[in-house]
């Protein structure tokens, strides 16, 4: 057992920071420029706010961080967090239905848009990011179907609690949701034969194939649980808002895929890791309330978060450049 390895499993927390040192490092800068810049930024307030802010972002960017090291990329994520979200608001209020009902037929809706992106990248081969571009455009047209491109209102106490409620009345619950995932998703994808899988066919996958992973399986199963976890987003979303909205997701796939490449997760497969993601959020999210607490227009926000991607991006593909250069280089001696 190597160095690395030998930190990894005595002090899990310590190789989850060296890990992430760059991003982390990051983080600060920013914060403590934020800071400077705006008192307001450094409150208590305020980082619960943030943290707020970011939960639905992680939501996503959990089942994200998973495709893509898989190999692929989900284009469909923000508009299955409308869907469900209009949809599950629609069953209570249009159809009666009990708020336990609205959230399993909200969740199955999602998980059922992830099952068919995953059945058919599995089965016929075709790119995901062409499979969920398609699914992206059918589940936004769901949502604007079935409320007429209307907004419906909810005044259900029971409901909004779910995304407005606190936990022993300190911690919004859904920075409790997101805490609570990210710890199942970290053991999901760092200790269990499923993370393996992942990694393998993210990795090589015809060496997968050969050491007898179920490709397809785990394929059609990262897709559906990414599914399930932007309808989740949907709905605590919705319950944020007190509405149903078809226009509400618009643009969360990027913040996403942006949090996932800022953490480290390569877009060639095969590497990354949950804590990665989490501090990639955390730094979209910093970002986005310091310009807001400094006014700036959302338009430009926009730009910076392209910008954002765009740096990731190519950092990630230079750091893949690197390696292969050290490999044929260790070839070589």
């Amino acid at each position: 057992m190597n160095k690395q390895s030998t930190i990894k499993k005595n002090n899990p927390v310590v190789f989850m920071l060296k890990s992430n040192i760059g991003i982390i490092s990051v983080m600060f800068i920013i914060a403590i420029g934020l800071t400077l810049l705006t008192p307001k930024f450094m409150t208590v307030n305020n980082v619960i706010s943030v943290l707020r802010q970011i939960s639905n972002n992680v939501f996503l960017a959990l089942g994200m961080t998973m495709v893509i090291i898989l190999g692929g990329i989900d284009l469909s994520v923000g508009s299955i967090v409308a869907m469900s979200g209009t949809l599950t608001v629609g069953f209570m209020v249009n159809n009666g239905l009990p708020m336990a009902a609205a959230i399993a037929a909200g969740l199955l809706l999602g998980a059922v848009v992830g099952l068919v992106n995953g059945i058919i990248v599995a089965t016929f081969k075709v790119p995901a990011f062409i499979v969920t571009l398609a699914t992206m455009n059918i589940a936004k047209g769901i949502a604007y179907i079935y409320s007429k491109g209307q907004s419906t209102r909810i005044t259900d106490d029971s409901f909004a609690m779910l995304g407005t409620g606190y936990l022993f009345g300190i911690i919004p619950l859904p920075v409790a949701y997101m805490i609570l995932l990210i710890v199942v998703f970290a053991i999901l994808l760092g200790k269990t034969k499923f993370g393996t899988y992942i990694y393998a066919v993210g990795g090589n996958r015809e060496s997968a194939r050969l050491s007898g992973v179920p490709i397809k399986k785990i394929e059609i199963l990262v897709f559906t649980i990414t599914g399930v976890l932007a309808a989740f987003a949907g709905i605590v979303l919705a319950s944020r808002m007190y509405s149903g909205q078809p226009a509400s997701g618009e643009g969360y796939e990027m913040d996403a895929i942006a949090a996932c490449v800022l953490g480290g997760v390569s877009m060639s497969g095969g590497v990354g890791r949950i804590s990665g993601t989490v501090f990639g959020a955390i730094v979209i999210g910093i970002i986005s309330n310091g310009l807001n607490l400094m006014g700036v227009s959302s338009f430009w926000q926009l730009v910076v978060k392209g910008l954002i991607i765009l740096a990731a991006v190519i950092l990630d593909s230079r750091k893949e450049a690197l390696s292969e250069k050290l490999k044929k280089k260790k070839i070589t001696h």
